[in-house]
């Protein structure tokens, strides 16, 4: 039943309108004449927030007259609502339970950014204007002021049109902004869909020829009238000269229409034919289908071992789910997964699937919104805030490697896509599939409680074996050897022997650039970022030092920075590092690197791993990007360069996250005809996550950690929250927090650790103290969450003081 609030009927004089800022409350605007009819919940509207513009989100309407004065809504951009009632509802839900205010929850929601155009506008002020007629006559025509002045004196004008018309205009308007001669006003309006470039547009007739046409625009016309149909903007270019310009005229008169060029989905990994699922499959699927076809909410954990054939079993439930009439959406963790997957939807739904995720430039990902708005792709395949899509009488919702941290968003809304996936299926009364080889320790535990259903595959597809899984450990080989090399003997020769029989190998270490830092042996100083409390990373084919937290970056040191010795060295091996000795090693063989640093959209993505998958490579090195999903049949051997990266973090779910890495890159191996090997070098041969992952044992690790949780009280036995104090000033950052301790330390059946500081204190000119917050009751956390949000705005903490973490999956 829908409240009165949300009633698209009648006609309303205000309405409450949610905005980006870190302000969790609704603003309320009136409503022009114009738009009292076409106003709805959902829709997005442009008001004025300050001296800015903003666009936001109506969330309610009515007529009750607020006791303040009340700015009028500027402009409304949809006429359709673009959230309606259910994702509003999502929306709330997140908002509350992640503590994170509205606004920036429906902002996540909405990739239609590409759909609005921001910027400044300038004026002369009154005074400005007295003293721009005495400066114009007193300086000469070159004076860059007296240039501004002159332009501002005509009409105002934007911030782009003078920093294109005049150089030097930037420095200008700010010290005439500081001067009080000029001010700025944020803009806020629709991008014009003409001003697309030609590339992206299709032109075709759309009506008669009439009144005066330009040269140009009668020979396009001529053109179009000559070749019906529908042409790309940018090859007509080469045949009419100024087509460009001439379509967009006529487009304005209605005598020619401009489209968007199609978006083509492609260059996907290769794809499977269909085939019959195994015993283990089918019944698996048949237990899901019975599900599908009551129309009723139910989980299910597909616990299924690497190459058991899971994405087989989504295809077959999305089927099932078309059948009824419904949508469906697949979730993947990361860009890197989404090719591998997609093909496979591709082929099997065709035109009927639609594709989001961040890769994507904002056009593309407006475009395949609205296909899914319009119901024209019942299917999608995205990322985690694909969680988000319209899709229409959602029917399943489907979270691959469900246990992989990036559906943990790091940045407010701090939502996890794989929990807000299960509340929005159960609000839809949809079904929801977690898959994994390794899942989370908090998804096996719902199973075992009966939240969710337990569904196993133990074995892989076409009865193939699993890999075969050797520890090297790394000690015994410095002690054999006396050498501290990147690469031990056997993983050297076992390289060579897939050369040698054109087989492929993949090699992992979960660790970007060339050396990890950069060190003095005088001193004992190491280079550090500026803005961190981390050492700056050597990347040598960009030939600089790298802060991987905020980006910072100078160049490779030839002295220490502190003492001005030259005896510098480079400790720690990267990804970068790893490839460079391959080369050394073995200089015949074809080798591609996949990390963030080779990586910097989907196409380079796909070239890399379709070019490994085609043969184009011998060894692809890489981060935890080639850990996850890809089945490539002519690897046989995956290397771990070092298993123990991530063991020494300070955080508990540090030895969850090595066992599912070990595990996941091990199955990379083996998936065709010839059967695989896996060799993992360590330093801590006996730590049980290592063990067990060479084991491919789930059950005795989750046993084993689950001991070490409950102990502990640590997820998932308990409800947990990280709060952080950020400031500029380590002093009054720490007061900040010793204040909000005293405040919510008094709470009865919550534990707080801390304040202390974080593990790493500084990020990005920031110092951080941190609380971390355990209580057996989610309602109690959560009580103590709003308590402490309370707490700062009594206090009037600046608004980025405060950062509230739920179910944090990071602790760093």
């Amino acid at each position: 039943m829908l409240h009165s609030w949300l009633m698209p009927e009648g006609r309303y004089t205000f309405c409450d309108v949610s905005l980006p800022v870190p302000l969790d409350q609704a603003f309320t605007y009136r409503l022009p004449l114009s738009l009292e009819h076409r106003v709805r919940v959902g829709c997005r509207v442009i008001v004025s927030f300050g001296p800015r513009k903003l666009t936001g989100v109506v969330v309610r309407c009515h007529n009750d007259e607020p006791d303040v004065a009340t700015k009028e809504v500027s402009r409304l951009i949809d006429a359709e609502p673009v959230l309606d009632e259910a994702l509003i509802a999502l929306g709330r839900w997140i908002g509350s339970y992640y503590c994170a205010p509205l606004g920036e929850v429906l902002r996540a929601m909405l990739p239609l950014g590409s759909e609005i155009r921001g910027g400044k506008v300038y004026s002369l002020t009154d005074s400005g204007r007295d003293a721009a007629r005495q400066l114009l006559l007193d300086a000469g025509a070159e004076d860059p002021v007296a240039q501004v002045l002159r332009a501002l004196d005509e009409r105002p004008l934007s911030a782009g049109w003078l920093l294109k018309k005049f150089p030097l205009a930037d420095k200008t308007l700010r010290t005439l902004e500081r001067r009080g001669f000029v001010f700025a006003e944020q803009v806020v309006e629709e991008r014009d869909p003409l001003r697309a470039a030609s590339e992206k547009l299709r032109v075709s007739l759309a009506g008669e020829a009439s009144g005066k046409l330009n040269r140009a625009e009668r020979e396009l016309v001529a053109f179009l009238e000559l070749h019906p149909g529908s042409h790309n903007l940018k090859e007509i270019e080469d045949l009419v000269r100024g087509a460009s310009g001439a379509a967009r005229s006529l487009a304005r008169k209605k005598i020619l229409r401009l489209d968007r060029e199609a978006m083509v989905l492609g260059g996907f990994a290769p794809v499977r034919a269909r085939h019959d699922l195994n015993p283990a499959q089918q019944a698996a699927f048949a237990t899901i289908r019975a599900a599908i076809a009551a129309r009723s909410f139910q989980t299910f954990l597909l616990h299924g071992v690497t190459g058991s054939g899971k994405t087989e079993v989504y295809l077959y439930a999305i089927d099932a789910v078309l059948a009824e009439g419904r949508g469906a959406l697949l979730m993947v963790p990361e860009i890197a997964l989404t090719p591998a997957v997609a093909g496979q939807f591709l082929a099997r739904f065709g035109n009927r699937v639609a594709i989001l995720h961040s890769a994507f430039s904002g056009t593309e990902r407006t475009e395949q919104w609205r296909r899914i708005r319009r119901g024209e792709a019942p299917v999608v395949v995205g990322t985690r805030s694909g969680v988000f899509a319209p899709v229409p009488n959602l029917g399943l919702i489907v979270v691959d490697e469900e246990h992989d941290q990036s559906y943990k968003q790091e940045e407010t809304p701090r939502y996890h896509g794989r929990d807000v996936a299960i509340v929005r299926a159960q609000a839809a009364g949809a079904c929801v599939i977690l898959g994994s080889a390794t899942p989370s320790l908090e998804s096996r535990h719902n199973a075992e409680r009966g939240k969710y259903t337990l569904i196993e595959l133990p074995g892989r597809v076409e009865a193939r074996p699993m890999p075969e899984v050797d520890l090297i450990d790394m000690r015994v080989e410095f002690l054999e050897t006396r050498r501290q090399r990147t690469f031990s003997r056997r993983l050297l020769e076992a390289i060579g022997h897939r050369l040698r029989n054109g087989e492929q190998t993949m090699l992992l270490l979960n660790r970007r650039g060339f050396s990890t830092f950069v060190a003095c042996r005088a001193c004992g100083a190491r280079v550090e970022c500026v803005n961190c409390s981390v050492t700056l990373t050597y990347h040598r084919r960009d030939r600089r030092m790298l802060c991987h937290l905020c980006g910072y970056a100078e160049k490779v040191p030839s002295a220490c920075p502190k003492c001005h010795s030259e005896q510098i060295y480079f400790l720690g091996t990267g990804s970068e590092k790893v490839e460079a000795e391959l080369h050394r090693e073995f200089p015949e063989a074809r080798i591609a690197r996949l990390d963030r640093d080779t990586v910097h959209g989907r196409r380079q993505f796909e070239s890399i791993l379709s070019g490994f998958r085609d043969g184009h490579f011998d060894i692809l090195v890489g981060t935890q990007m080639i850990a996850k999903g890809h089945d490539i049949p002519n690897v046989t051997l995956v290397g771990v360069i070092s298993a123990d990266v991530g063991l020494g973090m300070p955080d508990f779910r540090a030895a969850e996250r090595t066992f599912q890495l070990l595990t996941q890159v091990a199955g990379r191996a083996g998936r065709g005809n010839l059967p695989g090997i896996v060799l993992i070098q360590t330093i801590n041969p006996d730590h049980y996550a290592v063990r067990l992952a060479a084991h491919q044992d789930y059950a005795g690790f989750y046993q084993r950690e689950t001991l070490f949780r409950r102990q502990l009280a640590y997820p998932p036995f308990s409800a947990m929250a990280s709060i952080v104090i950020r400031g500029l000033k380590q002093e009054e950052t720490m007061r900040l927090s010793a204040e909000l301790f005293q405040q919510i330390s008094r709470a009865e059946g919550v534990r707080i650790l801390g304040p202390a500081e974080a593990p790493v204190l500084r990020v990005k000119q920031d110092y951080r103290y941190q609380m971390l917050i355990k209580s057996p009751s989610r309602a109690r956390l959560g009580d103590l969450m709003r308590q402490a949000q309370g707490f700062a705005r009594e206090r009037k903490w600046p608004a980025t003081a405060l950062v509230i973490d739920v179910d944090p999956i990071s602790l760093l």
